[in-house]
């Protein structure tokens, strides 16, 4: 297969590039700036220039064409203000579907993230609400795309402890952490399951082989 990335510099992004590049897929990676080609390089992925806050869709969908499947796996970061959660976890999401369907491309995985459907609770930070509003409306436009088969995948919190490849998968799943190995595992297997496709689904760290929680997922079975 081959595998568009955006985001393809970020923590997930980069586990994702290894495995999909260790079983002998074509990754590319969409990154803003010409050293995040290095590191991309050394997950066996191939790193290109695309900056999602200033490209337009057909810009963009130049790198897409001929893909198998587009990964929207890029955030504005936890060190950026409320704008760019706009910019980026909103504004570049929905810019990565539209240039999806221009080139074609009808696969399409995207990282969200909990509690996105609601409105923050009162008290929460302005930046971390924002991140929620961006992340919720970026799901929206997605669920209405006919042309598009996606799957949205939303992990709990994110930790770099080494992952299990166990975990519970399923619309709901409640609150708790998940390695971000765990989080790539499962975006591997969701780009090889089809059934997948039209899904919202939590994660967080659980007791059930990554293989076998997809196949649940896509058969509409908890894990």
């Amino acid at each position: 297969m081959r595998i568009v990335i955006a985001g393809g510099h970020g923590k997930i992004a980069r586990r994702l590039e290894i495995l999909l590049a260790g079983r002998g897929d074509h990754v590319t990676g969409l990154v803003r700036r010409p050293e995040q080609a290095d590191a991309l390089r050394a997950a066996g992925a191939e790193g290109v220039l695309c900056d999602l806050e200033a490209a337009g869709p057909e810009e963009v969908a130049r790198h897409l064409r001929g893909a198998d499947a587009a990964v929207f796996a890029a955030g504005a970061g936890p060190g950026s203000g409320a704008a760019r959660k706009d910019t980026v976890d909103r504004d570049a999401a929905i810019l990565l579907a539209d240039a999806a369907e221009f080139a074609g491309v009808r696969r399409f995985l995207t990282v969200s993230a909990m509690g996105v459907d609601a409105e923050p609770p009162p008290g929460t930070d302005p930046v971390f609400a924002a991140y929620l509003r961006a992340k919720g409306a970026a799901d929206v436009d997605l669920r209405a795309r006919a042309n598009l088969d996606w799957t949205i995948l939303r992990p709990g919190r994110l930790t770099d402890a080494t992952g299990t490849g166990r975990v519970r998968l399923a619309p709901s799943t409640g609150r708790d952490e998940v390695p971000r190995d765990d989080v790539a595992e499962v975006l591997l297997a969701l780009l090889d399951e089809p059934r997948t496709a039209g899904l919202t689904l939590e994660l967080v760290g659980g007791e059930t082989p990554v293989a076998d929680a997809v196949a649940n997922a896509a058969a509409g079975q908890p894990s």
